[in-house]
């Protein structure tokens, strides 16, 4: 059996990605990871970043980004599927610049993969999530967040990345190009594996966190757009009270020691306090998104009403 990591991006050290901390944390399960990476702008030193590793494991390949060609998020599929196309594994082990994986999950997720790499019927396994917020002490268990996700897919040409990359669809004939169509494409028949994926996306100085917020969203609503929308914000995001998310307990993933001792916001954010009213509210501040929160959690036991559920879940 062979395992395939794989992954895309752009500006990750300009932007504040962890995405050598991403690497490591697959890198002792995977016969290789594979690295689509962007055209990075001149003072970034995402490539270098890479590189520190030191893994003949890694793989990086050099790709230009056109979102005009690939409008409203899809570059983020195209570059994933760059990726995704130059895996040579049976299973690929994806994870963004931003998620990693705690090293006491490594020997669970590979025996999964061991055991149903057989069982056909089987073409992707499922994640559950923690999405962090503001520090590495709050996270997110509230209706929009979603708790699980497809992070491993069989290695099969007609598997492609979908919509903005947070997930897969097979995909027959594609064309490469509409990476949102919705005709034709199928949701994946997935196991789920006792694995955790630590969401790290939301958790950045604030500074840094509206850069990411702009760079995303020119990926998704261009350039012009995007100037006009943050011509009257602030420059750097407000988390909000971190009061209305989940306090957490646990431990961090060990390659993110270093990450996480280069923390010094803490006095940028507050655990308690009024909304501001120049900016709209997150949804987890929003009454209508607690009560349906509370209900999902106390009442359905922690399965979402609604929400993006792009996978067919498999009794295995």
């Amino acid at each position: 059996m062979k395992i395939s990591g794989f992954s895309m991006v752009k500006n990750a050290d300009k932007l504040y990605y962890p995405i050598k901390a991403a690497i490591e944390s697959i890198l002792p399960i995977v016969d290789e990871f594979v690295v689509a990476l962007g055209d990075c702008d001149e003072d970034d030193n995402t490539e270098l970043e890479i590189r520190k590793i030191n893994s003949d494991k890694i793989k990086i390949i050099h790709t230009k980004w056109d979102i005009n060609k690939y409008p409203d998020g899809t570059e983020n599929a195209h570059q994933t599927d760059i990726a995704k196309e130059a895996c040579s594994g049976d299973w690929l082990f994806y994870l963004q610049a931003d998620e990693v994986i705690h090293e006491r999950y490594l020997s669970v997720i590979k025996e999964r993969c061991r055991s149903l790499l057989k069982d056909m019927d089987v073409e992707a396994l499922l994640f559950k999530y923690i999405h962090f917020w503001a520090d590495y002490n709050h996270y997110h268990v509230s209706h929009g967040w979603y708790p699980r996700e497809i992070r491993i897919i069989r290695n099969d040409p007609d598997i492609h990345s979908w919509e903005s990359a947070q997930s897969f669809r097979r995909i027959p004939n594609f064309d490469h190009i509409n990476y949102r169509q919705q005709e034709n494409t199928y949701k994946l028949k997935a196991a789920l594996v006792n694995a955790y994926v630590y969401h790290y996306g939301w958790v950045r100085p604030p500074n840094f966190m509206q850069k990411k917020r702009r760079a995303l969203d020119t990926i998704h609503k261009g350039e012009a757009k995007v100037n006009e929308l943050y011509s009257t914000q602030k420059e750097e995001f407000d988390y909000g009270p971190l009061s209305l998310t989940n306090r957490f307990e646990g431990t961090h993933p060990k390659v993110m020691k270093q990450w996480i001792e280069k923390f010094y916001w803490g006095d940028q954010l507050y655990e308690k306090g009024p909304i501001p009213k120049n900016r709209p509210r997150y949804k987890h501040e929003k009454l209508k998104y607690r009560m349906i929160s509370f209900f999902e959690q106390n009442i359905f036991g922690g399965k979402h009403i609604g929400g993006f559920k792009n996978y067919n879940l498999l009794n295995k």
